[in-house]
Order: structure tokens, then C-alpha cells, then sequence
């Protein structure tokens, strides 16, 4: 029986994506995978519909190492409603309480987010993706079940206010620095339990993931318009290196016969190592011109285990 072909090319590297608003990630995913024409793609933490702003790709063998973006700190901005309470935490939801929210000032907001600094609990909301029994919750919800969830620590590094519009539905402006796992939707709504009122979230922007910024991303729509009827190849010098999500990483180069070894899954002697990573550390293993093979673990006797390798093509 004859072979099924593939569809697409065999694509290595990361896209940073500035993802619309009304469309979910993977939309983005698979109009992204289209217009660059590759086999393999995945994105590394989904953004809502109602979001906006840096999505990282990862096409081909970059998808081997996209957990190190999925665990990187994220930056937004948003803008949170206060007075109304929706189900789902943001303007998407249905309305589920109302109050007027006029005697509330700027002062008062600023005072009641100091305790939402640092390290604190995030109970999930029922409408994320985190799944429950192999469902996601937000099924869940739709179904009108409300399943138990644990609560989950997050750090929470910068929450500033930076606008403030007063009325009897206050519009309130927040710069977030968060770890990974944090709601936005849940600070919304702890906000507005604390000033008892109600809150949620009318527009959210992620300025960056890990490394990477809004400031070197693109859009679906200037990819579209830069290919027009040409070829794939033409949008990837927009792609970062397959390594990128893993940019954070120390660099260790080995010599060509330790780079035979280490691709074949065997851990390899690199006494320098310890200049850059100390035991049980992850590093990025390169060969000596530059070429990428993989991660790896600092074990004992300045060894490195590889624990994710390239496959090349």
C-alpha cells in the first residue's frame, strides 16, 4: 500500500505572532500553518478570543521545545469594567450582576490590588482550557457543571494601575508581570469581589511571553498581504531560530564526536559546563560551528544527558 503523502514542508523555527481579536488560538494556529505551508505546528499557550497580542508559533522540531515558552512570564495590559459581573469573567459572558459602582475612585482601586501582589492562590475559572477528566472546564461550564478545581500558586511581579475612568460602571487600566498559570479574568474578578462590586474583563493584551515582545511580532492579516500569491518561502525570514523558546537557556558547544554521541541519547563529558550551569540545570547544546542539537541536563561529573534532541530532516 502506497505511502500517504504529507501535506505541507518540513519547517523548522518560531513565529510571533500578534494575534487578532474574535478569532481562538488555534485559528491563528492553523492560518499561521497555511500561509507558511508547513507540516507540523503547534502554539504555546492559548490566548481567548476576545485577546490580543503575542502568540509564539512553533513549526517542525521547534514544537519539541515550546514548554519553555508555555513556562516563561507574561506581560498585559487590560482594561477591567468594574460595577458588572459576567459568567465568564470577561465582556464575552453573559451579564449575571449589576450595581452601581459611582462612589468607587482611583485611590480606592489601588489600595484594594497591594494584596494581590507577590505570591498568591488563582482558583481557575470554569471557562479556561485546564482540563477536568480529559474535558476542558470551559465544556464543562457550557454544560451548566461546575467541577472542583484546586487552587494554584502564581506569582503575580508587577500590578500597577495606569488609567482610570470614573461612572457608574468604572473603567480601571492594569499593567500585569505574571507568572506562568495566571488568570487575568481571575484578578478581574478578585478585584471586584474585594471592592464589592463586581468586575470583568473588557480587553486584554499580551505584550510579551518570555523574551519575546510585541515589538517583533506580525500579524495574520501583513502576512497575508506580504505573500499575496507567491510562495511560502518568501514569509521565512519572519521565523527565529528553532531554539529560540529555549533562548533563556545557558549555551554549552561541544566537538563534533560528542555531538555524535549526544544525538544518538547518550550523555556526553563537558567538564566547562560548570562555568555556566550547576547540576540537575537545563542547557542548550550546540556543536562548535553554531548547529543546535538539543537540550539537555547537567548531571554528575560534569556529564549532559539529552532530554529533548532535533531530529534532522
Amino acid at each position: 500500500m502506497a505511502r500517504r503523502r504529507s501535506w505541507g514542508r518540513p519547517l523548522d523555527g518560531v513565529l510571533l505572532l500578534n494575534k487578532s481579536t474574535g478569532m481562538t488560538s488555534n485559528d491563528a494556529l492553523q492560518q499561521a500553518k497555511r500561509l507558511f505551508f508547513a507540516q507540523k505546528a503547534g502554539h504555546t499557550g492559548s490566548l481567548d478570543p476576545l485577546a490580543t497580542g503575542v502568540l509564539p508559533i512553533c513549526f517542525g522540531e521547534a514544537t519539541k521545545f515550546s514548554q519553555y515558552l508555555l513556562d516563561a512570564d507574561k506581560r498585559y495590559s487590560s482594561t477591567f469594567r468594574l460595577g458588572v459581573k459576567t459568567e465568564t469573567g470577561d465582556c464575552d459572558g453573559e451579564i449575571v450582576a449589576r450595581c452601581d459602582s459611582s462612589h468607587l475612585d482611583r485611590s480606592q482601586v489601588e489600595d484594594a490590588i497591594v494584596p494581590f501582589r507577590g505570591e498568591i492562590s488563582q482558583v481557575p475559572s470554569m471557562y479556561s482550557a485546564l482540563k477536568y477528566q480529559g474535558k476542558p472546564l470551559y465544556k464543562w461550564a457550557r454544560e451548566g457543571i461546575e467541577v472542583p478545581r484546586d487552587a494554584r500558586d502564581v506569582t503575580i511581579f508587577h500590578y500597577e494601575v495606569t488609567g482610570f475612568r470614573p461612572g457608574i460602571e468604572p473603567e480601571v487600566d492594569v499593567e500585569i508581570h505574571c507568572s506562568k498559570g495566571t488568570y487575568v479574568r481571575s484578578l478581574a474578578e478578585d478585584l471586584g469581589e474585594v471592592l464589592g462590586v463586581g468586575a470583568h474583563v473588557i480587553r486584554l493584551h499580551r505584550r510579551s511571553a518570555g523574551p519575546f515582545d510585541e515589538l517583533k511580532s506580525i500579524s495574520l492579516e501583513q502576512l497575508t498581504d506580504e505573500r499575496g500569491e507567491q510562495r511560502a518561502e518568501i514569509l521565512d525570514y519572519h521565523l527565529l531560530p528553532m531554539d529560540a523558546p529555549a533562548s533563556q537557556l545557558p549555551q554549552i558547544a561541544i566537538t563534533d564526536d560528542s555531538g555524535f554521541y549526544f544525538s544518538r541519547g547518550q550523555a556526553v563529558m563537558e567538564m566547562k559546563v560548570y562555568r555556566l550551569a550547576a547540576e540537575g540545570d537545563m542547557v542548550r547544546v550546540c556543536l562548535n560551528n553554531g548547529d543546535f542539537l538539543g537540550v539537555g541536563e547537567v548531571i554528575d561529573d560534569g556529564q549532559i544527558a539529552p532530554k529533548r534532541l532535533v531530529n534532522q530532516h
